[in-house]
């Protein structure tokens, strides 16, 4: 038996949203949340196809070659959005038809409705949330048999009382939809072509239609606004945490540790709170964590701890230590054993094996040799207003406390910069470069430079009774 097709309706402008942002691509954990539905649907069925309207080319650009679509240039309702992709659909088999809200469905609950698809002609995803309203509810007769689904302005007051709602998820057979979607009409409050209104035409006509019903409402839940996109993403982000600790990652208070879906970590790594871990990061066995890091696209090998911190687009090597406090920009790669401090910003860097930056230093477009060491207040001076230029510290060299390294330079192997120098040229192997001011002692100046000499001459005068 072929694959099912699945349309996944993406049109809508999402107004509530109040965005100029398509809504179904506002992100949760990392990703749009119409990705969520195209990557639980995309096992399950031979071809997706995407129907767009409002921001279609965003969803295009976001979506690429792996879906197709289909245009839906008015937004005249849920069967309207239908129709414009009847002539992409083949002749027979079987359509998912799909929200691209609704970031939350599984899999395993897809599958389900295909399964169930083989014991009738349409099958309905319900659900019975605790509060109905919105919702279109599910009409049944005394037998329990589906005979409609009534949207809420159509529905009269005991039908509003009905629990079970309509989820917007559906299948149904290909020659059934090629049949009746076209007759449907838009005489109703809103003027829209309702794709609940072809419930009831297949049931009238004798056609078999039953309901899939959700043991968890939340699944089918859309996302219309941003507290429930807030809301959405709260229960994701449980399950990639869950998901984690089940395969032997640490997280200490998973409620305030925002991971992205994607994010890779090895077991025996421990995350502390208020740690976010976004993009395409990936994490090896044994590091630790946070709290309070934030990690964007940033490679970590094992046994790496991490505090406190911001890493993006970066990698570091196995046993380094990064922070409290530190900033690894884009381009930087820390090597084996290296110890990053507090207050260490390091960009477009590579910094060698067993280093050390311990605190209050600057080191940009810079390659650093293993061994060396960089006092407190060391500055790279990579930038001369117009260029950036680079700067080479060869294995073993030592940088004093407060120095200026200004680029281009190279310092050679086991070099020794004295605290305090400015260096503005090469320094050879094993050299020693002092670049310091003479000290120089002038009694009694100070008062004038603090702006107390005036009033030091005026205590003389009082004193002598002038």
């Amino acid at each position: 038996m072929s694959k099912p097709w699945a349309v996944i309706l993406a049109a809508g402008e999402g107004t509530r949203m109040k965005s100029a942002i398509p809504k179904v691509l506002h992100r949760i954990c990392g990703q749009p949340m119409i990705r969520y539905v195209t990557e639980a649907v995309a096992p399950l069925v031979e071809e997706q196809l995407v129907v767009i309207g409002h921001g279609g080319e965003l969803v295009q650009s976001e979506l690429g070659d792996a879906v197709s679509y289909a245009w839906q240039k008015q937004q005249l309702g849920t069967g309207h959005a239908l129709m414009q992709s009847l002539s992409l659909l083949p002749a027979r088999g079987e359509t998912l038809v799909l929200c691209g809200d609704t970031p939350l469905l599984r899999t395993a609950t897809l599958q389900e409705l295909i399964r169930q698809k083989r014991e009738s002609d349409a099958v309905i995803l319900t659900a019975e949330p605790p509060e109905t309203e919105g919702y279109g509810r599910i009409v049944r007769n005394s037998k329990g048999e589906v005979l409609r689904i009534v949207e809420e302005k159509e529905a009269d007051p005991a039908e509003k009382k009905i629990g079970e709602v309509n989820t917007g998820c559906y299948i149904f057979s290909n020659e059934l939809l090629h049949q009746y979607l076209p007759l449907l009409d838009n005489n109703n409050a809103k003027g829209e072509y309702y794709l609940t209104d072809l419930i009831m035409l297949l049931v009238d006509r004798g056609y078999k239609v039953t309901a899939c019903r959700l043991e968890d409402y939340r699944e089918a839940q859309g996302v219309n606004d941003r507290l429930q996109l807030s809301f959405a993403a709260g229960i994701v982000r449980k399950r990639i945490n869950e998901k984690l600790m089940k395969e032997g990652v640490t997280i200490i208070d998973p409620e305030s540790t925002y991971i992205d879906l994607g994010v890779e970590i090895g077991a025996d790594t421990t995350i502390y709170p208020q740690t976010v871990i976004e993009g395409k990061s990936k994490l090896g066995s044994g590091c630790v964590v946070g709290p309070a890091a934030h990690l964007m696209d940033a490679l970590l090998e094992d046994n790496v701890v991490c505090r406190a911190s911001v890493l993006w687009e970066c990698s570091v090597a196995s046993g380094a230590q990064i922070g409290p406090f530190a900033y690894l920009r884009p381009g930087t790669k820390i090597g084996p054993g290296v110890k990053i401090g507090d207050f260490v910003e390091i960009k477009n860097s590579y910094i060698g094996d067993n280093s050390k930056v311990p605190h209050l230093a600057y080191v940009g477009d810079a390659t650093v040799g293993p061994g060396v060491n960089l006092g407190a207040g060391t500055i790279v001076v990579n930038y001369d207003g117009r260029k950036k230029h680079r700067t080479i510290i060869e294995e073993g060299a030592f940088v004093g406390c407060n120095s200026n390294l200004i680029a281009p330079l190279t310092v050679g192997r086991g070099s020794f910069i004295a605290a305090g120098s400015t260096v503005t040229r090469d320094v050879p192997p094993e050299a020693l470069l002092l670049a310091r001011t003479p000290e120089e002692i002038k009694k009694g100046v100070a008062p004038y430079l603090l702006g107390n000499k005036s009033k030091k001459e005026k205590e003389k005068k009082k004193e002598k009774g002038v």
